[in-house]
């Protein structure tokens, strides 16, 4: 007769719950350093989140939270002030490369030339196919391969090093001639930045991050807090004025943009304020009605000074590609764009549109958005972005 055994489970011991390390245990054997970071790949904000309503009520316990306070308002995460124990991005090229890894990796560039390629028609082949899924755009991308093309023919590069140099020398040249900084003309006072943009790009975020700028740069400033379709946008900026020490004109949600535009010049002006920034609501570039509003505003400011705004400031998201050439288009009819802030270049394979938007439109390149951080919102920089796409040494970055 054969007999059936069920084995039996182990069962864990008395000891068993003794042997485990508790959560405080572990949290003691590896603390985080104070005011550590998490990694940005854990960190799921981004310039749209700062886009996100904020209840009044976030607003109104971070009014009435203490100094000393560690508990942080319920605002996006890009909103809130980091601590000051974490370090601020590494200036120059370094910088770049460090924000733009994921984009550099994403691009592949780089890999082309790590596996010491021929210099023959299939390596030109894979960089166009780079370029074009990167967003560089069919005309700039013909011109930059074609160019290299005709280069390699007549042997001009002795090895993959000496193409990887012109690649980054054509690149660089093609977006030189855009980086531009905005210069704050004091004879303008107040000199009037007009922001614009399709919904979700990062504006009001943007205009914080300026506005902490001109302020270290010895401006004075006021904010006008013109989205007033959005809930909760113009407490958002409100947020940005009061941790910059910079006052913001506002008059509600569903309030005439132009009439707080027009509002904040006379008072700006009456003040005696350097620089005026002035928020205006996300649109998109395909509705008309909003888009003429647009135009409105700017006539307005002109009533009071026939040669405001001075600098119509564009914020573009870097992760829209190809679709930002239209949003630009449009917008600059309506409202003729002096200037470009592309957002998000951190964390998209799209950056290549800067290229495009530079060669189709020459309007320069003011700040370029490569991380969360307050000082991450750079001033344009042509050799260190395309450093950081294509490093200059073949393997290296």
């Amino acid at each position: 007769m054969i007999g059936f055994f069920r084995r039996k489970k182990p069962q864990d011991g008395p000891d068993a719950a003794q042997t485990r390390p508790s959560t405080e245990k572990l949290a003691a054997a590896f603390p985080r350093a104070p005011g550590e970071a998490l990694p940005a790949d854990t960190n799921p904000a981004s310039d749209r989140a700062a886009e996100a309503p904020v209840p009044a009520s976030a607003v109104a316990s971070l009014e009435a939270a203490p100094a000393a306070s560690p508990v942080t308002p319920a605002l996006p995460a890009e909103d809130r002030e980091p601590a000051d124990a974490v370090p601020a991005a590494a200036a120059g090229k370094s910088g770049w490369r460090d924000r733009l890894r994921r984009t550099s990796a994403a691009l592949g560039l780089a890999g082309l030339f790590t596996r010491n390629p021929r210099l023959d028609d299939d390596l030109l082949d894979e960089i166009e196919t780079a370029l074009l899924t990167a967003d560089v755009g069919v005309p700039a991308t013909t011109a930059i391969i074609e160019n290299l093309r005709k280069r390699m023919k007549e042997r001009e590069f002795a090895d993959a090093q000496a193409l990887l140099k012109a690649l980054r020398t054509d690149l660089i040249a093609l977006i030189a001639p855009v980086a531009k900084p905005l210069v704050i003309d004091a004879s303008r006072k107040p000199f009037v930045v007009l922001t614009v943009g399709v919904n979700g790009v990062g504006k009001t975020t943007t205009i914080g991050k300026l506005a902490r700028r001109f302020k270290q740069d010895g401006h004075s400033l006021m904010l006008a807090a013109g989205d007033t379709f959005r809930a909760a946008a113009v407490a958002q900026l409100q947020t940005w004025g009061e941790r910059n020490g910079v006052p913001v004109v506002a008059q509600g949600q569903d309030a005439d943009a132009a009439s707080v535009a027009f509002d904040a010049l006379q008072s700006a002006r009456s003040r005696g304020f350097d620089v005026l920034i002035a928020d205006t609501a996300g649109r998109l570039h395909t509705q008309t009605g909003l888009m003429n509003e647009l135009g409105k505003i700017r006539r307005v400011l002109g009533k009071i000074d026939d040669t405001a705004p001075h600098e119509v400031l564009m914020v573009i998201d870097g992760t829209t590609g190809q679709n930002a050439l239209s949003q630009l288009r449009q917008f600059h009819a309506a409202v003729g764009v002096t200037g470009l802030v592309v957002t998000k270049l951190d964390g998209t394979a799209k950056g290549g549109v800067v290229f495009a938007l530079a060669r189709e439109f020459g309007i320069p390149i003011r700040y370029a958005g490569i991380g969360e951080r307050v000082e991450d919102l750079r001033v344009f920089d042509a050799e260190a972005f395309v450093d950081a796409l294509l490093p200059e040494a073949l393997g290296g970055g």
